[in-house]
């Protein structure tokens, strides 16, 4: 498999994985983990015009085990956002989802699901080794796409999703997130960003096939049923 989409004609075997997800996540390996960042800034739509708004964020990053479509493998961590503007209890933002990693291919998806009505998933290809890295999602994509309640879809109608990711040399992480925004009554898309710094305040907690090797000493390998 590679990302011209030479697909295998055998389906359905599936591949041996490593039960050592955090060994296997390529570009997604310094993501892991449980993240703090304070130096947020949000740009939003508002009836007046765009507003900036600060805001404190939390990550969280852990190693599920290995997935498998048939031949298809991939590496991942389920994550958790929560962002609240700085000394509020309030959410501003909650978000969950999945950061994928296909070693085959050299490609990673992101999944984001918030609790407004709204999904998408994005993807790039990625060296393994990257510094930074891009994905991205466009509305009417039957593979990396957007989904939108129909408020949202007739008010602030997501056209693009694009995240870009960047590690630091002090061990700290950034994003730059743009969401394109066709509003209502407006003719020029709307450009709504975020970013933050993250600093790790807790190491991940290795994934279950990982745990359960590491207790029994096992070889680390396993083949999906």
């Amino acid at each position: 498999m590679n990302p011209a989409h030479a697909f295998p004609t055998d389906i359905y075997t599936e591949p041996t994985a490593d039960v050592h997800t955090l060994v296997n996540l390529g570009p997604l390996t310094r993501m892991a983990g449980v993240w703090q960042g304070a130096r947020g800034m949000d740009r939003k739509p508002k009836a007046d015009g765009p507003k900036e708004q600060a805001f404190v964020g939390r990550i969280e990053l852990q190693p599920i085990d290995p997935q498998t479509n048939g031949p298809q493998l991939f590496y991942g961590l389920r994550y958790h956002t929560h962002i609240t503007k700085p000394g509020q209890v309030k959410t501003y933002h909650d978000q969950v989802g999945y950061w994928l990693w296909e070693p085959a291919t050299g490609t990673v998806i992101q999944t984001v699901a918030i609790p407004r009505g709204m999904t998408a998933m994005a993807g790039g290809v990625v060296a393994a080794d990257a510094d930074t890295f891009e994905v991205a999602a466009t509305l009417g994509s039957a593979t990396y796409g957007i989904c939108s309640n129909p408020f949202l879809d007739h008010a602030f109608k997501t056209t693009e999703f694009r995240v870009k990711v960047g590690f630091n040399a002090d061990g700290t992480w950034w994003y730059d997130e743009t969401t394109v925004l066709q509003i209502a009554g407006q003719a020029a898309p709307f450009a709504h960003t975020d970013h933050n710094v993250l600093t790790r305040i807790a190491k991940p907690t290795p994934n279950p096939l990982a745990l359960a090797a590491i207790a029994s000493g096992g070889s680390g390998s396993h083949q999906k049923s």
